[in-house]
């Protein structure tokens, strides 16, 4: 089970356990019975809500679990001006992307393009610093490409002793 799953059986739970305080009141049948309809009504439109959502990319201010990040790699990004830019993020030690959106800011776009530049040129990733911080300094770059990989050290040549061929034929 996923972690959305878990939390739909937890609302599931709670809605139950309101329907059951609804039926044992002492209200009259019409009632109970409405309550009732609308918490089975409200199962599927849960599930389905939930489901929608997972579709959809999340405001950078939303996320509580991972506040606390210095960096991720941005895997994708789409850039719709005077809506938002949309990103695909790849969080540490979280195996599948995670969709998000951060409000429209023409210099994040600038730094986000430029550094997508950059690390195609140099074939490396596009990362982001501190994700999920409120408060973003303006004179610190969001975006930069990371740096490349150190190249192996520089092995010494193996000693081959070197040998000498007579240049006289021998007869």
């Amino acid at each position: 089970m996923t972690v959305t799953t878990h939390w739909f059986v937890i609302g599931a739970a709670l809605t139950a356990l309101l329907c059951s305080i609804a039926i044992w009141a002492p209200r009259s049948v019409k009632l109970k019975m409405a309550a009732l309809v609308c918490a089975a009504l409200f199962l599927p439109v849960g599930y389905t809500a939930l489901n929608d959502i997972l579709s959809r990319p999340k405001p950078m201010n939303l996320e509580t679990a991972h506040k606390d990040l210095q960096e991720v790699g941005v895997i994708s990004a789409l850039m719709r001006e005077d809506e938002g830019i949309y990103l695909w993020l790849q969080l540490p030690e979280i195996e599948e992307p995670r969709s998000y959106k951060l409000p429209w800011s023409e210099e994040a776009a600038k730094q986000l393009h430029k550094a997508q530049q950059s690390a195609e040129a140099n074939g490396t990733e596009v990362q982001m610093k501190k994700p999920f911080e409120t408060t973003v300094d303006t004179q610190d770059p969001v975006f930069y490409a990371a740096p490349q990989a150190a190249l192996p050290p520089k092995q010494p040549p193996e000693e081959m002793p070197i040998e000498f061929k007579s240049a006289a034929k021998s007869q």
